[in-house]
C-alpha cells in the first residue's frame, strides 16, 4: 500500500519518514494542498531502481536488435566473447 502524506510532515516529521523510507525501501508521496506534489525515496532504494531501469533498458535494445537479425550466439561464444574483451585468455571449458 502506498504511503500519502501530507508536504507539512517532512518538516514535522521528518525523522519518522525518513526511518520508513530505509525501512521498507518504498517511496512516501507527499501532496500539497491535496495535491501529489513530490515523492521521497532512500538513496539505495533509487540507486536499485536505476540499475533496474537501465538493466531493462538494455534488455529492450536486445530485444530490438534480436528481431533485426538471424544471427545468435551460443553460451560459450558469449562467455569468450566476455573473457576476451576483460583480457582473461583465450581457452573456455565447456
Amino acid at each position: 500500500m502506498n504511503s500519502i502524506r501530507p508536504v507539512s510532515d517532512l518538516r514535522n516529521k521528518f525523522a519518522e519518514i525518513s526511518r520508513q523510507v530505509h525501512e521498507t525501501a518504498k517511496p512516501v508521496f507527499l501532496t500539497k494542498n491535496g495535491v501529489g506534489d513530490m515523492v521521497v525515496l532512500s538513496m539505495d532504494a533509487y540507486e536499485n531502481l536505476q540499475f533496474e531501469s537501465e538493466v531493462y533498458y538494455k534488455l529492450q535494445s536486445a530485444e530490438r536488435e534480436a528481431e533485426m537479425t538471424n544471427q545468435r550466439y551460443s553460451s560459450k561464444d558469449v562467455l569468450q566473447a566476455m573473457k576476451e574483451a576483460i583480457g582473461e585468455g583465450q581457452d573456455v571449458q565447456a
